[in-house]
Order: structure tokens, then C-alpha cells, then sequence
């Protein structure tokens, strides 16, 4: 297969060319031209996009523990451009846990869907002050026990995992579980020596940077300081909502390529408005937000991760930059080095998006991936200053 004609994503920048591949990626840029199987007429070729942390959409969750749901994730992920996800799960009991790690460790990939490159623990070891929209009941003190039953129920395929440091026993719990995956922090009041500590015993990446973490000050940094002393690399989601543009273009400038723009997206993407539920707690969304209901507080988000790479170059983030943080890094923050890029020899998913960086077109292991164009409609929303959200 060749594709011709485009401007094609390598390293960090755009180059005029095509790409060769079967399965894989063979050629790539200026070595390919000519006539072609797919004219990209001067549109995008950028690498499929890897979606670290999304709970859910089309009205399914993750942690629901339904195999005919994940297949209906991975399908729309697809379609949507995004062509690797870690399925993020929320604090919910050792049984609800236990069960949906069961189900995405024996769960088969759709011919059309997107590749299931993990699992995501985003709790249940995390601060009962800092819940956000998950369930405190359901919150755990760190547990070595506890984690290693969840490793054994979903096979080993936990890449990443979220907990608060500053919660009893926990550099014992980071320093044994970044053995194994990595290992974020988020969800916390630490201050920054505890965060840096954090860092030291093991963990490398911070949840949701600004959400669900003390705020950075001047003489106290807290969580984001000692994420860049450490070099760790960050998340953001790039919805407009949880973090305002500003926000957004600062922390690009200040943490490069350790920038990972994620969606955090819920069981309401790609729905319309109403009623659904993110870890057993009811949410309302309307208007493009999702709340807590009878609240203001701000829950997931309802936008995919090409969504988020839209929104963040509308807020003045180069589309370079978006694309990196939205593929290259993310695939290396969880260790899929075989995907998340357009070099020779990794595996051969890739987008085009048109001028207006809509899904033209999506391959997966070189496999064109049929309807795969406008099954979201782009909306660079305000920017949002003041929206109480569950996250802060």
C-alpha cells in the first residue's frame, strides 16, 4: 500500500511525501512519491492516535466489564482516528474491578476497531480529599496484596496506574508497582517533597496535571513543580473546560515533548444530552459538559482525543505539537514503542486528516478502516475561566 502526495508526520515535523506499508511501515517521506493507492492530495499523514486515559463513550464504560461494550469503544475509537486506547478504570470495589480486568484481559479486537494497548488504573489508591468524581467509599489504602491480585486478574496488563503518595504505605506500593507499569501521580495533596519522593521511589507521569492536585504557587510548588524537576512527563485534557487555553499553551512551553494530551473521556462522548453515570455516580451532560448531577462540578470530559488535538490547536498549540503529545508520547509513557509513530517498522496505523483536521481516512496494521470520516463534529469551544470542576 502507498500513500502519496501528503504531508507526513516524522519525528516532530511535517514532510512532503508518502508512505509504503503492509502490516508495517516500509517507506516513508521523500522516498516515496509517484503514483500511489491512496493520493493524500496534501492532507495530514499523522500516526494513529494512542488514548491513554478514557473511561468511556457511545454509552459505554470501561469498567462496566462488558465485552460487547469495549467492542463498541474500540469501533469508535477507530473511527474517530484514535487507533490505540488504554481502557481506563475508576475506583469502584475489588469485585467491579476485578471483573472488568477479567473481561479486557480476554477481550478480542473488532476487524474495525481500534487495539486495546492496556489498562489504566486510575484508583482506587488515591486521596479520599482529592475524589474528584470517583467514589470515596470505594478508595483504598495501598495495598501491595491488593495490586498484585488486580496484575494477576487482567494478565499483566495494567501500563499505567494512579495513586496519591501521600497516603500511608504508598513509596512502599509506587517502588513495587513501578516494576511493573508506570506509575502516575494524581488524585493528591501532596506537597512537593512528598510528590518528589514520589518521583524518586519510581513514578514517572502525573495524572491530569492542575486537576486533583494542590495548585501551583510560588513558594509552593506541590505535585506540578516536582513533575518538572523530575522530568516527568504530564497529562492534559485538552477539552477547553478542565484547563483553560492559557493553561494549556503554558504547560506545552514548559514541558515540551513530556506533554501527553489525553481526553478523559465518559460514557456520555458521542451521546446526546442527558443522564448517564462515570464509577457508579450520576452525571448530567449538556451543552458539550458533563457535571456531576445537581451540582456545577465538572466530571469527565465528552470529546475524543482528535477532539482534543483540534481544541488545542485552536488555542494556539501547533498542530506538531498536538500531534506528538497525542501520539508519539502517549506510546511511550505506557512502553508501546511498536506503535505511536510513522518510522520504518512500527506498525503501520495511521490517519489523514484533512485541512481542517477532520478524519479523512484510518489505517490499523495497514488495514483501511471503512466509514472511518466525520463521526465527530469539531468545536473549538470558549474559553472557559470559571467552571467549577470535580478534578481541582
Amino acid at each position: 500500500m502507498r500513500i502519496v502526495n501528503g504531508k507526513i508526520f516524522i519525528g516532530r515535523e511535517f514532510v512532503e511525501g508518502g508512505l509504503e506499508f503492509d502490516q508495517v511501515i516500509r517507506k516513508t517521506g521523500g522516498e516515496v512519491s509517484g503514483k500511489g493507492d491512496f493520493d493524500a492530495q496534501g492532507d495530514y499523514v499523522i500516526p494513529g492516535l494512542i488514548d491513554i486515559h478514557s473511561h468511556g463513550a457511545v454509552g459505554e464504560d470501561a469498567g462496566d466489564g462488558s465485552p460487547e461494550g469495549l467492542g463498541r469503544l474500540s469501533e469508535f475509537y477507530a473511527a474517530n482516528g484514535v487507533t490505540g486506547w488504554v481502557a481506563t478504570l475508576m475506583t469502584l470495589s475489588e469485585q467491579e474491578l476485578t471483573k472488568a480486568l477479567v473481561t479486557i484481559r480476554d477481550f478480542t479486537r473488532p476487524g474495525q476497531g481500534a487495539r486495546l494497548l492496556g489498562v489504566n488504573l486510575e484508583g482506587p489508591f488515591i486521596s479520599r480529599k482529592k475524589c474528584g468524581a470517583q467514589n470515596p467509599e470505594a478508595v483504598q489504602t495501598p495495598d501491595i496484596s491488593l495490586l498484585l491480585r488486580f496484575f494477576r486478574a487482567s494478565g499483566n496488563l495494567i501500563r499505567l496506574m494512579t495513586v496519591a503518595p501521600e497516603t500511608t504505605d504508598c513509596m512502599e506500593l509506587i517502588r513495587e508497582a513501578s516494576r511493573r507499569c508506570t506509575v502516575s501521580i494524581g488524585h493528591t495533596t501532596a506537597s512537593y517533597e512528598t510528590a518528589a519522593e514520589a518521583f524518586r521511589m519510581g513514578a514517572t507521569h502525573t495524572t491530569h496535571l492542575y486537576n486533583a492536585m494542590p495548585p501551583l504557587h510560588h513558594r509552593d510548588p506541590g505535585v506540578i513543580g516536582a513533575a518538572f524537576d523530575a522530568g516527568a512527563t504530564v497529562e492534559l485534557i485538552a477539552d477547553g473546560n478542565h484547563v483553560a487555553p492559557a493553561v494549556l499553551r503554558m504547560t506545552a512551553k514548559l514541558f515540551g515533548e513530556k506533554l501527553v494530551l489525553v481526553s478523559d473521556s465518559g460514557r456520555c462522548t458521542g451521546m446526546p444530552d442527558g443522564e448517564y453515570t462515570l464509577g457508579g455516580q450520576g452525571i448530567t451532560l449538556k451543552d458539550g459538559k458533563a457535571r456531576l448531577t445537581g451540582t456545577d462540578t465538572l466530571a469527565c470530559s465528552a470529546v475524543t482525543l482528535t477532539e482534543c488535538v483540534r481544541r488545542a490547536v485552536s488555542f494556539g498549540i501547533r498542530l506538531e505539537d498536538a500531534v506528538y503529545a497525542a501520539s508519539t508520547a502517549p506510546s511511550r509513557v505506557i512502553g508501546a514503542e511498536h506503535v505511536g509513530s510513522l518510522e520504518v517498522g512500527k506498525r503501520a496505523d495511521i490517519v489523514i486528516l484533512d485541512r481542517k483536521l477532520q478524519v479523512k481516512a484510518v489505517f490499523i496494521a495497514g488495514q483501511m478502516i471503512t466509514g472511518a470520516a466525520g463521526k465527530e463534529t469539531s468545536q473549538a469551544c470558549e474559553e472557559q475561566n470559571k467552571i467549577p470542576c470535580c478534578h481541582r
